[in-house]
């Protein structure tokens, strides 16, 4: 059964332009794989030098308070300095994290990176890369190669582990199953993020638009003629989770530029063991948080250690001050009574964050997350990192209006 979510509720994160815990590093668009929810054209010869590199670290340290700055791409691993990449970013006081599909990690460059200061990993992997020797084998058939990239980063230790899925209309059901998983593997996973699916459909009733100038969105890379996919929201994410987990509650939120109501980034954090969720950690934990980590470090939280996602046990106890922390306290207190030996294991931490990208009003207004966390460098301004093809191809953003649309007051004979 379809369920609503109340954001007055929730936690809403307090990350702006300016301040905001994370931003978003591109130093190559060349990839090894072929995603089909990928937004970015794949130019293998697209490295960027490292003092431009260094120029656009420079911007984000310039324009915008950050915790963490997200390495990405394309795939950043094939930058042929990657290591000095990293070494720049945590020299800075800032948490180097790298986005990657991890087909050029080893163990050998992931040592080199842990020496040069890398924070964690984001590892980008679902069943629509075309990835070798995975081609075919669907979202739980996977888990193994996740268990393998998280075991990697486990060994060498003390780094965080991330992985992302692109949600498509087929996969949707996987989400449980996939969180069961990493439940199973809560030691050794950090955070799991969900990405609802999001293309340029032509055949949308509306027109797109530079300046006066009408534009044509086929040329770029997140343009596609099927439109059965570009409806998932991050409502229906959360509802596949509650067809399992009935009692899964988010407690932070990003809203739209558009829409207050709307759930951009949608975040969760449970509490729990290898063999049990207890449940979850509630808003006014998530606003604890945030707030002592801004007021103490200057800058919101963008992702924990591995040693404060082992702090479960220490979270409960915000219980006094939050419904949600109170009754995963009583329900993990009344598992002590039946089984007294789990008091030796340890409660650990793990997220569970939904991103919504762009959605079209109908009206043409463009949804975008409010406060952008992935915002990137493009010409020395901060720009949409999932929208950049637009500005590399037309010069700034694409507008968007309804098909016969007319000002205000027109009659039919009117704009068209």
């Amino acid at each position: 059964m379809e369920q609503t979510l109340d954001h007055r509720a929730l936690y809403r994160l307090p990350w702006s332009l300016p301040d905001n815990a994370i931003a978003w590093l591109e130093p190559t668009s060349a990839c090894n794989l072929a995603c089909l929810g990928c937004y970015r054209e794949n130019v293998p010869s697209s490295h960027k030098p490292m003092d431009v590199v260094r120029e656009e670290i420079d911007t984000f340290v310039r324009l915008r308070n950050t915790d963490g700055i997200s390495i990405a791409g394309g795939d950043p691993l094939l930058h042929p300095h990657i290591v000095d990449i990293v070494a720049d970013i945590a020299r800075r006081g800032l948490k180097p994290i790298i986005n990657t599909n991890g087909l050029a990690l080893t163990k050998d460059l992931l040592v080199e990176l842990k020496k040069a200061g890398v924070h964690g990993f984001t590892f980008h992997i679902d069943s629509k890369q075309g990835r070798p020797g995975w081609r075919g084998k669907n979202e739980i058939e996977l888990n193994e190669l996740r268990l393998h990239y998280a075991t990697m980063l486990a060994e060498v230790g003390g780094l965080t582990c991330a992985f992302n899925s692109t949600v498509y209309a087929d996969t949707l059901p996987y989400i449980p199953d996939m969180l069961k998983w990493a439940q199973e593997h809560i030691d050794l996973v950090h955070v799991m993020v969900f990405i609802a699916f999001r293309q340029v459909v032509p055949d949308l009733p509306y027109d797109y638009y530079v300046g006066g100038r009408k534009v044509d969105m086929n040329v770029l890379k997140y343009s596609m003629d099927d439109e059965e996919e570009v409806n998932i929201t991050s409502l229906d994410i959360l509802n596949a989770i509650r067809e399992v987990y009935p009692d899964f509650m988010p407690s932070a939120y990003l809203n739209g530029t558009q829409k207050p109501d709307s759930f951009k980034w949608l975040i969760t954090a449970r509490v729990g063991t290898k063999k049990r969720i207890y449940g979850y950690l509630g808003p006014r934990f998530m606003e604890f948080v945030q707030t002592q980590h801004h007021f103490w470090r200057g800058r919101y939280l963008a992702y924990g250690s591995p040693r404060m996602m082992r702090m479960g046990r220490l979270a409960l106890l915000m219980s006094p001050f939050d419904r949600p922390t109170r009754q995963t306290m009583k329900a993990y207190l009344a598992s002590l009574l039946t089984r007294p030996h789990e008091v030796f294991r340890r409660l650990y931490i793990q997220t569970v964050t939904i991103i919504q990208p762009i959605d079209l009003m109908e009206d043409g207004a463009q949804n975008m997350c409010d406060g952008c966390p992935d915002i990137t460098v493009w010409n020395g301004k901060l720009v949409w990192s999932c929208r950049l093809e637009e500005p590399k191809t037309f010069g700034t953003f694409v507008q968007t209006f309804p098909k016969h649309w007319r000002f205000p007051g027109e009659k039919d004979e009117g704009r068209k």
